[in-house]
């Protein structure tokens, strides 16, 4: 019997069978064990010969891993970015992807905004403190009227900027890729955004290119008040950059859902001025279950497609 890898760290099973069923397709389901992002090793393990298709999640899908499968046609990411599988190893493999693009937008956009407004009225640290038994109010800032840098100006970045007019923010992206004047966004350079802007949020796409596209020297750009945020792809910020500039006083704060290395144990964590999630900018109950239903019909429908049932 042909098997479906389940690669996500957790997933609507229920719903899966009950699609097969109706389907009237059989397949032996191989779940992920770790109940985490796999590594590569991981993955070359679980992808055993039989593995026809899988459903999808953050974890490297290198040609090392594409390449130890010997039944593998189909990889059904369930969620927006697939820049975690090599395109061109699958293509020269034929291996067909699919993706949710349009489900996790929202979710992602409003976690973005809860980071910032818990950053910015210094929401968690007053948790924290209180439960600890300390009253002690905190003062932040607003939002309203602040000048907001979206870097990545895709389905993502426009939901996030649609938010923002809501609070009267003047809002400014930078995008290479894109030409647009939606949402009252104004289109400027990389470099003047980091300088110009009291709240940078990122939502690019990860590779070779924007691999640490912001460390350093972009940080040395920004205002010493300025909070940044990355609720996209671990890797696009150089965490011990932004560590340093964080203890050094050069920017006031971060929010961060995606790491270079999940689960995160690295120095951020001990910051008050960090607000960080596990990688949840998509787990809400609504959009999870439209992610999981569209990842089960694009691995229906393409294995359709190759005659695989």
């Amino acid at each position: 019997m042909n098997k479906i890898l389940i690669s996500t760290s957790n997933f609507n099973f229920e719903l899966l069978d009950e699609m097969l069923s109706v389907s009237k397709y059989k397949f032996e389901i191989i779940k992920n064990p770790f109940k985490r992002k796999l590594s590569e090793e991981e993955a070359i393990e679980l992808l055993s010969d039989d593995v026809i298709g899988m459903i999808a999640g953050v974890e490297s899908l290198s040609e090392k891993v594409l390449k130890s499968s010997k039944s593998l046609k189909i990889i059904s990411r369930c969620g927006i970015g697939i820049d975690n599988i090599d395109l061109t190893a699958a293509k020269n493999l034929d291996i067909t992807i699919t993706n949710t693009p349009d489900a996790p937008t929202l979710p992602v956009a409003e976690l973005t905004i809860s980071h910032i407004l818990s950053l910015l009225r210094k929401v968690a640290q007053s948790h924290t403190r209180l439960k600890m038994g300390y009253w002690e109010p905190q003062m932040g800032g607003l939002l309203n009227e602040k000048v907001i840098g979206i870097i990545g100006f895709g389905r993502i970045g426009k939901k996030v900027a649609y938010l923002l007019n809501a609070f009267g923010c003047k809002v400014q992206f930078y995008d290479p890729f894109v030409d647009t004047t939606e949402y009252n966004a104004t289109k400027v350079d990389l470099e003047f955004l980091l300088k110009s802007s009291d709240i940078i949020t990122i939502h690019m796409p990860y590779n070779a290119e924007t691999h640490h596209m912001i460390s350093h020297n972009e940080i040395n750009l920004m205002k010493n008040s300025a909070l940044v945020f990355n609720l996209s792809r671990g890797g696009l910020i150089n965490e011990n950059a932004l560590y340093e500039a964080l203890i050094n006083k050069k920017i006031d704060g971060a929010g961060i859902d995606a790491f270079e290395k999940e689960p995160y144990t690295g120095p951020l964590i001990n910051l008050e001025n960090v607000i960080l999630t596990p990688h949840m900018g998509s787990y809400a109950k609504e959009s999870r279950y439209k992610q999981e239903y569209e990842s089960i019909i694009n691995l229906i429908n393409s294995l359709k497609k190759i005659n695989s049932f």
